[in-house]
């Protein structure tokens, strides 16, 4: 075998793996359109998958990802009700000095500051009291309304082609990159292997 096959061997081995690497990939979104060549129909794996994928991503969003009862749980914590709390207060001072006066002038009259500062805090403690049943009740009664992974499957299943790609290409990028190169790699190991068998 002459020097010019020794060195051209391993490198057309290695352009032949990565650029089938780079063709498989290339054949994971293209054709986007079923396209029929010698009685056989070709098409893209993820855009002939379009929906079973959206369905199964839906099934994984809704069960694995946002769950309704750790929201709850979540909406439920000290830290929420910390968090809400002076903006309820802001709202019943509103109520008790300046809408009150206004809707019954008569009996603001005989309302004391301290009086207005016992109904605050009372209203208070039953406002916080009160709000994790209401916090359950509206994600019970959203639960009933919306799922979650009919939002996300529908969503996914009218993503246009291009767009499915660039968002998979985005996230998969480097991980396809490194395919390719290993294809060349593997390529060029193969190609060297050939080379030293046929010395044998």
């Amino acid at each position: 075998m002459s020097l010019l096959s020794i060195i051209l061997l391993p490198l057309i081995a290695a352009f032949i793996g990565w650029f089938t690497n780079w063709i498989a990939i290339k054949m994971l979104f293209h054709p986007k359109q079923p396209k029929r060549i010698l009685g056989i129909t070709f098409q893209g794996i993820f855009p002939k998958r379009q929906a079973q994928f959206a369905e199964k991503l839906g099934q994984i969003v809704a069960n694995d990802l946002v769950n309704i009862k750790e929201i709850v749980s979540s909406l439920n914590s000290e830290d929420a009700v910390h968090e809400i709390k002076p903006m309820i207060e802001v709202h019943i001072d509103h109520f008790l000095n300046e809408k009150l006066p206004q809707k019954m002038p008569i009996i603001s009259m005989f309302i004391s500051k301290q009086l207005i500062a016992e109904m605050k805090s009372t209203l208070m403690d039953e406002i916080i009291e009160m709000y994790p049943q209401i916090a359950n009740q509206m994600m019970t009664s959203l639960e009933k309304k919306i799922s979650i992974q009919k939002m996300v499957s529908d969503k996914v299943a009218q993503f246009s082609s291009d767009k499915l790609e660039s968002i998979l290409i985005g996230i998969m990028q480097k991980e396809f990159k490194f395919v390719e190169i290993i294809g060349g790699v593997l390529g060029f190991i193969i190609g060297i292997i050939q080379v030293l068998l046929s010395q044998i």
